[in-house]
């Protein structure tokens, strides 16, 4: 699995989850950590004046209290994800027809040659 996080530039941050590995709460967060320290390296002024949010889905490890109370100590702005939403997804619309341009007409024996 691919957890993936970018912003209308590039991406900013990615990490591939081992397969067969559950992202828990504990996961998530330590995800989270490192995607803060990617943001302060790569998007220093957005990181100087706090000019940016999270926009992730209603999976149980991003509603967790425990990792709300980290966003909220850390005043990370996050936009809610409506649970039914008709509307494309960002990873809809900017994401996936970015990768299906660079992954066209590559053909992978398994998940490891991917990565």
């Amino acid at each position: 699995m691919l957890e993936v996080f970018f912003d209308y530039d590039s991406v900013i941050h990615y990490e591939f989850i081992p397969e067969g590995q559950t992202v828990t709460k504990e996961l998530y967060l330590e995800i989270l950590k490192r995607l803060r320290d990617a943001i302060r390296r790569k998007r220093p002024e957005k990181w100087a004046t706090n000019d940016w949010f999270l926009l992730h889905d209603n999976a149980p490890p991003h509603r967790a209290l425990f990792v709300k109370k980290y966003l909220a100590r850390h005043s990370v702005t996050t936009l809610e994800h409506p649970p039914c939403s008709p509307d494309l997804t960002p990873a809809d619309f900017h994401l996936f027809p970015w990768l299906k341009m660079k992954l066209k007409g590559h053909c992978f024996v398994d998940s490891d040659e991917v990565i």
